[in-house]
């Protein structure tokens, strides 16, 4: 808190100046709590395994000695558990899966991982079978009659397999009707494979190019062959077709060229809006997926500040817990998916964050620290509680959401999941001009960064929420160094075993980020003003529904 004491020129410093000295977030605590909880012990945190109750454990037991109360799901005797139960749908592969191609007549095995990622059906199916399914080549697998743009032209896909381009029309050209480099829902896989049910064809199988993705073929192939996890739902058919997966490009590539087409001929023409769907002569489908399908029910961890003059108005801090589990060997043999960036680091600064303002003066609005399940699988610990609410949203003041730390040190910037239009990310920059940093705007707008992160399940239901990011402009080397750690990050070690806690890091950034989060929510829970979407903003007009709760 030191750096933004000096600064002493603002309204924001007058309320820093509140909070003792002993607030400050430690960077060794920090350290301490990322070496636990992405320690091998805790096999990778995977939702519905022992690694989760080991977590969830630690993280009651943190939550309870840092000085919250709980605040999870009502119980009997009026007084609150610290869990919210979030019930899922649990999905796995059953080794082997055959899958295959036939071109041209002759039979290509394809072996799961390499050439293709199937994800478990969702479906409710024990069992998936598709013989010789044709193959269209679709586009980008988008409908947008609010932009006039159309990849079906009412081609009947039932009984079909699709691929699909990753990502947005104009990804590539960096102009167009879909924000240019920055991607929209639409280019989201998600999205995808939620059209697929829409269009009533057997499967969408989204092409894997690394640019557009914004990652590489590993994590693909270790977030897709892993187990899945769904909401429970009452008709899973109109949610998900049978088969969801991810194909490398070469093998499409060479599937074009079977069929005489060209790969990249196609792709240029599928970014325009006269794009109509291509079949590919003489290529079929075919796979057999036995499923093992059950239901479970995860945990939400979640402490609370209560408010001294508004309790029922909520500050909610958020970080996901889980992370991928066991899975896959990497080349070195390890099938531990430790998650320690991803994200012991962020829910290690949520532990912080509230160690620090259960010591500061209590705040007139309560605060909210809440720790998610399945963010990995979906967003889905984050999507169960805005769908189930245990404070009312109307009411909730803003999401301040932390999906990773700063490991690399102090940086001079800072970014959020996306360039959001809403004013807590104003408030933000306020804060941070007295730390001496900048806000950076999101240096991979094509990543769909806002779309990726929990705070996502508060903003589309109309919620003020950014994610926080780190700064690439590091005290210690710039930009240079900066954005050399985080290529290497996200080639090296994201979504793979190598994510592991390194005694080289230098976690007096992620402190000092954390205590700027701390200040931001703390002037929040003191002042009656309430963050705003901006005009134009997707998620105004859902945030006005409930704007008579906030008179």
């Amino acid at each position: 808190m030191k750096q933004f004491l000096l600064a002493g020129a603002s309204a924001w410093a007058v309320l820093a100046l509140s909070l003792p000295a002993s607030a400050g977030v430690s960077a060794a605590k920090l350290a301490d709590h990322i070496q636990i909880l992405s320690s091998d012990d805790f096999e990778g945190r995977g939702p519905a395994t022992a690694g989760e109750v080991k977590t969830v454990k630690y993280l009651t037991e943190q939550f309870q000695a840092v000085g919250l109360q709980p605040g999870g799901d009502l119980q009997k005797d009026g007084t609150r558990a610290w869990t919210q139960d979030v019930p899922l749908a649990q999905f796995d592969n059953k080794d082997p899966i055959k899958v295959s191609v036939t071109v041209n007549g002759q039979v290509q095995p394809w072996a799961q991982g390499d050439q293709i990622a199937i994800r478990a059906p969702q479906t409710g199916a024990d069992r998936v079978t598709v013989k010789d399914a044709p193959v269209v080549f679709i586009g980008y697998g988008v409908k947008a009659p609010e932009r006039n743009w159309d990849d079906f032209k009412g081609y009947d896909l039932k009984g079909k397999i699709a691929l699909v381009l990753v990502n947005d029309p104009d990804f590539e050209t960096g102009v167009g009707d879909f924000g240019g480099k920055a991607m929209t829902y639409y280019g989201r896989w998600t999205y995808k494979y939620e059209e697929a049910a829409r269009q009533g064809a057997v499967g969408f199988i989204v092409i894997h190019e690394t640019a557009p993705a914004s990652y590489g073929w590993n994590t693909v192939k270790n977030s897709n062959t892993n187990t899945v996890f769904d909401i429970i739902r009452e008709n899973p058919t109109k949610a998900h077709a049978p088969i969801e997966a991810w194909i490398q490009r070469d093998p499409t590539v060479a599937l074009f060229k079977a069929s005489g087409l060209d790969f990249e001929t196609l792709k240029k023409l599928a970014q325009t809006r006269d794009f109509k769907p291509v079949p590919l002569s003489g290529v079929t489908f075919s796979t057999d997926i036995a499923v093992d399908a059950k239901k479970i029910v995860s945990k939400n961890v979640v402490g609370l500040l209560p408010g001294t003059a508004h309790p029922d108005e909520k500050v909610v801090y958020t970080a996901h817990w889980d992370h991928l589990g066991v899975g896959l060997p990497d080349a070195k043999g390890d099938r531990i998916y430790n998650g320690a960036l991803d994200n012991a680091s962020g829910t290690s600064m949520l532990i912080e964050i509230g160690r620090a303002a259960a010591v500061a003066p209590r705040t007139e609005r309560s605060m909210l620290f809440l720790a998610v399940t399945a963010e990995e699988k979906g967003l889905l610990g984050s999507e169960y509680y805005a769908a189930n609410p245990l404070y009312p949203l109307g009411t909730t003041v803003a999401n301040i959401n932390m999906d990773g730390a700063a490991t690399n040190g102090p940086s001079r910037d800072f970014g959020t999941s996306g360039d959001a239009p809403l004013t807590l990310q104003d408030d933000l920059i306020e804060v941070a001009k007295g730390y001496n940093m900048t806000y950076s705007p999101d240096p991979r707008p094509g990543a769909g960064s806002f779309f990726r992160s929990d705070h996502f399940s508060f903003a589309k239901r109309g919620v003020p929420a950014i994610s926080f990011g780190g700064g690439q402009d590091l005290v210690n080397g710039g930009k240079v160094r900066g954005e050399a750690l985080q290529k290497a990050y996200t080639t090296e070690r994201y979504h793979q075993p190598a994510d592991e806690y390194s005694p080289d890091w230098d976690l007096s950034g992620a402190a000092q980020n954390a205590d700027m989060l701390l200040v931001l929510g703390t002037r929040l829970a003191n002042s009656r003003t309430w963050p705003e979407w901006k005009a134009g903003s997707e998620f105004k007009a859902e945030r006005d529904k409930t704007a008579s709760a906030r008179k």
